[in-house]
């Protein structure tokens, strides 16, 4: 096993984590100084898209960011992720990533602004996906 992709996307995950938990206060708080000087970031905090049935989508990230780490520690410790804990994070982070590019087109062509944060979070989730797609393609669990 390669232990560089398997921490790789550890740490990438826990970095999307850290980004999630801080989008999710942001969002519950309005505080706009959390955006650092960025009006783009109000901007997209701001807009419809930032929810889903009204839970924000730093707690959905936050969540599928937890789901990809605990598949990541449990394929270490329960025979049945021994085997398919990797294939499980890849296909979680995939689909992050795929829902990523398309917040990302939507920062772009819709809301026209783009968050550093939310930026942040989908380098995070590509990062996850690469690391676990290659160890799924080597054969890696």
């Amino acid at each position: 096993m390669d232990k560089k992709l398997y921490w790789g996307a550890m740490i990438a995950s826990i970095a999307g984590i850290a980004i999630s938990i801080y989008m999710t206060i942001y969002k519950l708080t309005d505080n706009n100084a959390m955006c650092m000087g960025s009006g783009d970031c109000a901007t997209v905090n701001a807009s419809q898209y930032s929810e889903i049935y009204g839970i924000p989508l730093g707690v959905i990230g936050l969540l599928g960011y937890l789901g990809i780490l605990l598949m990541l520690v449990l394929e270490k410790r329960i025979k049945i992720f021994l085997e398919y804990g990797n294939m499980i994070a890849m296909g979680m982070s995939f689909s992050g990533f795929v829902y990523s590019i398309y917040l990302t087109y939507l920062e772009i062509y819709v809301i026209k602004a783009i968050c550093p944060f939310c930026v942040a979070s989908a380098v995070a989730i590509t990062l996850c996906f690469v690391f676990t797609f290659i160890r799924f393609v080597r054969g890696e669990n």
